[in-house]
């Protein structure tokens, strides 16, 4: 069993999620560490399967110039593997993930226009193995913990 996160793990931590591109000679100055300490705990983070990878977060020009939508999704028994196949494969779904309640995903849709969004929406209807969905268009975002500036 891999030993829990320290305070400072936590503060790497988030500081790479607000800018993993930050040198690890600023992590260490606003960590109060030894750069070489940073490299050390980050080498750990990343072997133990804390850090899984390094990413791109769209900015705000890139989101305010798009259409998200959340769409709940309900799929038939024994479908669920072909259906998360085909989602797979529309570059406009970012996000699925697995849910409790009345529908069993939520997929989060990136889109260029409300036309895309529509069209988008009926190939996902007609997914064999979908059987009800339910969308949200997200017309702002309130909190982001994910963002520079949410």
């Amino acid at each position: 069993m891999e030993p829990p996160l320290d305070r400072t793990d936590q503060q790497l931590l988030s500081l790479l999620q607000a800018n993993a591109r930050e040198s690890t000679a600023t992590l260490a100055r606003r960590l109060g560490l030894a750069r070489t300490t940073v490299v050390a705990r980050i080498a750990r983070l990343e072997r133990e399967g804390v850090v899984a990878g390094y990413g791109v977060r769209l900015g705000r020009r890139m989101d305010s110039a798009t259409v998200r939508a959340w769409c709940s999704l309900s799929v038939l028994p024994q479908t669920a593997p072909t259906v998360l196949r085909a989602l797979a494969e529309m570059p406009e779904v970012e996000e699925v993930s697995a849910v409790s309640g009345q529908f069993d995903y939520l997929v989060f849709l990136r889109c260029a226009t409300h036309e895309q969004l529509d069209a988008l929406l009926d190939r996902i209807g007609q997914v064999d193995g979908v059987h009800q969905t339910q969308t949200s268009i997200v017309l702002s975002r309130k909190i982001d913990r994910r963002s520079l500036s949410g």
